[in-house]
């Protein structure tokens, strides 16, 4: 069983609202602004339709075999075509379950729009039982099936008006939560060349999740307590040994349970 948490951290599409508003040689942050704008007139907020953002980072959290690993797919350097490239071909090669926090909401669909912006082939998340009857009755693409557990969703019951959000869904739990950063900081990142910063705040964001998750297979019996101590002991250890600065915050802010 190979089983992965994911995120992704995205910014507008400034390539994308050039051409279709016809904005010549503006700088890209004066786009963007536009975009936004345009989009406040047009729906009385800013955050941009889903095909209006592109992705500058998308980290995993992967449990498999005795193993647990957390890490963003490519390097600082990597484009957008590989690091979606990169996501699907991981879900081809392992077949994994997916564990989001409103990914079925936000990330899979921005990931469909860009995988179909630049060609991407991902016929592993796309197979519904046609060529492979395994998929029939449970498949990436249906909300109720088991391959892809989107925890906002599945916590709400499928109740929009009982969404809460990952952030205090963490601290619920005990958990550490968004230590400082948030999705709405990245664009501001990203015109700084924060590009680690933002990776490994989309790290963060996988652990919290992957956390929630560890408490919900508990709520649902596929752990005992004792099961679940294991689970997270592992997680601990396994930011112990790679100790890197945003792990180790992350870790200083997790007390012991």
């Amino acid at each position: 069983m190979h089983c992965f948490s994911f995120d992704i951290e995205t910014v507008p599409d400034v390539e994308f609202g050039r051409r279709l508003w016809d904005l010549g040689e503006l700088p890209d942050e004066d786009v963007a602004t536009a975009m936004m704008f345009k989009r406040l007139q047009a729906a009385g907020h800013e955050f941009l339709p889903l095909h209006q953002h592109r992705v500058v980072a998308i980290s995993v959290a992967l449990r498999t075999g005795d193993t647990f690993r957390v890490w963003s797919l490519g390097d600082e350097n990597a484009d957008e075509p590989e690091l979606v490239r990169r996501f699907f071909d991981g879900i081809d090669r392992y077949v994994p379950d997916l564990v989001s926090w409103n990914g079925g909401g936000f990330d899979l669909p921005v990931l469909h729009y860009r995988a179909l912006k630049h060609r991407i082939q991902a016929p592993r998340y796309w197979e519904t039982g046609d060529s492979n009857k395994d998929f029939k009755w449970n498949n990436y693409l249906n909300r109720y099936h088991s391959r892809h557990t989107d925890l906002m969703d599945v916590l709400a019951g499928y109740q929009v008006r009982a969404n809460a959000s990952l952030e205090q869904t963490a601290v619920l739990l005990g958990f550490p939560g968004k230590l400082g950063m948030s999705g709405d900081k990245v664009w501001e990142k990203f015109k700084d060349g924060a590009i680690r910063e933002i990776r490994n705040y989309c790290e963060t964001d996988v652990l919290n999740t992957w956390l929630i998750f560890l408490r919900f297979e508990l709520m649902r019996g596929n752990l005992d307590e004792a099961g679940l101590e294991r689970e997270l002991e592992l997680v601990r250890s396994t930011l112990t040994s790679m100790d890197e600065p945003h792990l180790n915050e992350f870790l200083a802010a997790w007390p012991a349970s």
